[in-house]
């Protein structure tokens, strides 16, 4: 069963996960989820500087950060996504977000097939707010079609190689189970969210009525991304949120 755990310090509560990510996160009461994105991919670095910078104009902690969203150049394999993971997390250790090997932020981090990055960005991230009469808010990390936590991603993989249409419909069963599992975790459900993004290059028009319409996550649309999960192993990766402010910076 999913451990669901409290950051006080942020607003927020999440269910634990890997080293590099939780596997989603829902504002705590009195509290509410924002979500920012950049016009354009702005580089790790310079994107925790201007996160910073955001939180600091509107007087919140940097304990605030609950989530983000990646694109990288393209698909790791599974030592170079650790070697990745290791440099991601320490500037969250320096805002004293992740702390003995506990990481509370939500991510997902995709590989656009056109229109890649030079090298890892971010694309969007999330963040508390106080709020009376909140709303309840969240966001589910991303995942592929691999069991998190084991020693490889692509020994558990689900029909790795096969991209056929009955392929594909498994791995999409997979990965919108675990989308519910995770939702579920928080108190959630599809009719929470307010959008739900895919991540596939291959085409999965036979299954969006079988499997994501019937389910109920396509309820506000989809936003297919041309992108690849971020480990060279997977074919499809979904997310998931329900967030009521949205904004855009430039």
């Amino acid at each position: 069963m999913a451990e669901v755990l409290t950051f006080p310090e942020g607003g927020f509560r999440f269910v634990k996960g890997v080293f590099q990510y939780s596997a989603g996160v829902a504002a705590e009461p009195g509290f509410e989820i924002h979500r920012a994105r950049f016009t354009n991919p702005v580089p790790l670095a310079e994107g925790f500087a201007r996160i910073k910078a955001h939180l600091e104009s509107i007087g919140r902690p940097l304990t605030a950060f609950c989530a983000c969203e990646l694109r990288s150049p393209a698909p790791f394999d599974d030592a170079g996504f650790e070697a990745f993971n290791r440099g991601y997390i320490k500037p969250l250790e320096a805002w004293g977000i992740f702390r003995d090997g506990l990481n509370p932020i939500a991510r997902s981090n995709v590989c656009p097939e056109l229109d890649k990055p030079a090298e890892p960005s971010f694309f969007a991230f999330s963040y508390t707010v106080p709020s009376t009469n909140a709303p309840d808010t969240f966001v589910v990390a991303g995942s592929g079609e691999s069991p998190e936590g084991n020693a490889s991603y692509k020994d558990f993989a689900v029909r790795p190689g096969d991209r056929s249409p009955d392929g594909l419909a498994e791995k999409a069963r997979f990965v919108l189970g675990e989308m519910e599992r995770r939702m579920g975790a928080l108190g959630f459900g599809w009719t929470d969210a307010t959008s739900a993004q895919l991540y596939t290059v291959y085409d999965i028009h036979h299954i969006i009525g079988s499997e994501i319409v019937r389910r109920g996550a396509m309820r506000g649309g989809l936003n297919w991304h041309f992108c690849r999960p971020p480990l060279d192993i997977l074919d499809y990766e979904m997310d998931a949120r329900g967030v009521r402010t949205e904004i855009v910076l430039r």
